[in-house]
């Protein structure tokens, strides 16, 4: 006897809603279900065809269809969506264990109730300001319905954040290989451990060019023992020594890096430079002494920096020392960023690949009241970074990576020696 199957659509009223919301929605769900079967009867077509050779001594195939497993509904970014997983009977067994050999769909697991899209949006209502309470009527508004979204479901994944950024900090770092890293201490309102912590962060580039979060911890921003902390860290899990590394002013920083990564050149951010000069500045030559500061980070090549720099002292160094001072104190750590190739000036000069992931953080963190413990304000920081990581963008010319790597060097911009050349 057939069975009979679901409506496709549901009766629509005069206003084109339908009982379990829009039309619209409705076409999209039934074409995301179709879709989904359809995937699920493929890889079980897929894994029989590939078995059929395997027979028992009668002759029987030992692995055959065998209908459906019970309906259930599946949470995904299109809504509820209900699916029939198709049933495979395998009856071959394990030579080494002796167990019976199971089919698991690698679409849709046994256990899932929900896509893992699902749980990667809650960081994101959390960016945009939603507690844990608001997330079952959110999703239900976007899903048409808060199937597999309960709030004690909400409270675990949220609790799974700890255990991933646990995970996270303790992964080894020997077989990543990060050519320039970023550091810096941001300052996200969550409830640290202590009224001065700061969350440190850790970016770098891999060989290929694309950036990727290293570690993220709790520290003291100027510290010189946290740093050193978090960089002893690394080192131990494997990280080796980067070519360069961008932060900004802060001393604890440098000394650290000098004491864990001594091989590692030092970039300070210009960012921040400039606005240490700025504020030792009266306001009234605040914009011509920013420009003045322009000619430096943006010449055509070091000589011109240098020359832009000496400009720079002469015009406020008689007036306001410290100013100047900030400048001429650190010529080299300002200018590092001239060793390497041009293409790679851009994302070398500041430590914008943070600030500007940070800035969204910061913005979700201030209209909090804070996410409870240090280590869930951690792992809150931790998944929403996260999030964050999948749209950034590898950096400009990545081929040439490999070559800073591989200690090539490049004045002004440009390649000069191989390190072969200087073997030969």
């Amino acid at each position: 006897m057939k069975r009979r199957t679901t409506p496709v659509l549901s009766v629509v009223n005069i206003d084109g809603t339908t009982e379990t919301g829009s039309l619209m929605d409705d076409i999209v769900r039934e074409g995301a279900r179709r879709m989904l079967a359809a995937a699920l009867e493929a890889e079980v077509n897929q894994y029989i065809a590939e078995l059929v050779g395997e027979r028992d001594e009668a002759g029987r195939r030992l692995v055959v269809r065998n209908g459906h497993h019970r309906e259930r509904t599946v949470t995904t970014a299109a809504g509820p969506v209900a699916v029939k997983v198709p049933r495979v009977n395998d009856r071959r067994v394990d030579v080494e264990t002796g167990e019976r050999k199971r089919f698991s769909s690698k679409i849709l697991a046994p256990w899932c109730r929900k896509s893992p899209k699902i749980s990667e949006v809650l960081p994101l209502l959390y960016l945009h300001g939603l507690s844990s309470g608001d997330f079952v009527p959110a999703m239900e508004q976007f899903l048409g319905s808060s199937a597999g979204l309960s709030l004690a479901t909400v409270t675990r994944l949220t609790k799974q954040w700890t255990d991933d950024h646990t995970a996270f900090q303790a992964r080894g770092l020997s077989d990543s290989d990060y050519v320039y890293v970023w550091a810096e201490g941001v300052h996200p309102k969550v409830r640290l451990g202590q009224a001065h912590s700061c969350v440190l962060v850790l970016m770098g580039v891999r060989p290929d060019g694309r950036k990727e979060l290293i570690a993220l911890a709790e520290g003291l921003r100027e510290s010189t023992e946290s740093w050193t902390d978090l960089l002893r860290d690394c080192r131990r899990r494997g990280m080796h020594d980067p070519a360069l590394v961008v932060g900004d002013g802060a001393m604890g920083l440098w000394k650290a890096l000098a004491d864990v990564f001594p091989q590692a050149r030092h970039q300070r951010c210009w960012v921040h430079k400039v606005r240490n000069v700025m504020n030792a500045l009266p306001k009234s030559t605040q914009p011509g002494a920013k420009k003045a500061l322009q000619e430096i980070y943006n010449a055509e090549d070091r000589d011109h920096a240098e020359k832009a720099i000496k400009d720079f002292e002469r015009t406020y160094g008689a007036k306001w020392p410290k100013a100047a001072k900030k400048v001429t104190c650190e010529t080299d750590e300002l200018l590092a960023f001239y060793g390497f190739p041009a293409e790679h000036w851009v994302h070398l000069r500041t430590t914008n690949p943070i600030e500007s992931t940070f800035s969204t953080v910061k913005l979700r963190t201030k209209v909090t009241r804070g996410a409870g413990s240090s280590a869930a304000a951690l792992a809150m920081v931790f998944k929403l970074a996260g999030s964050a990581q999948t749209r950034w963008r590898a950096i400009t010319a990545p081929h040439l990576v490999p070559l800073v790597r591989t200690g090539t060097r490049f004045k002004n911009g440009h390649l000069v020696e191989r390190p072969e050349a200087t073997a030969a």
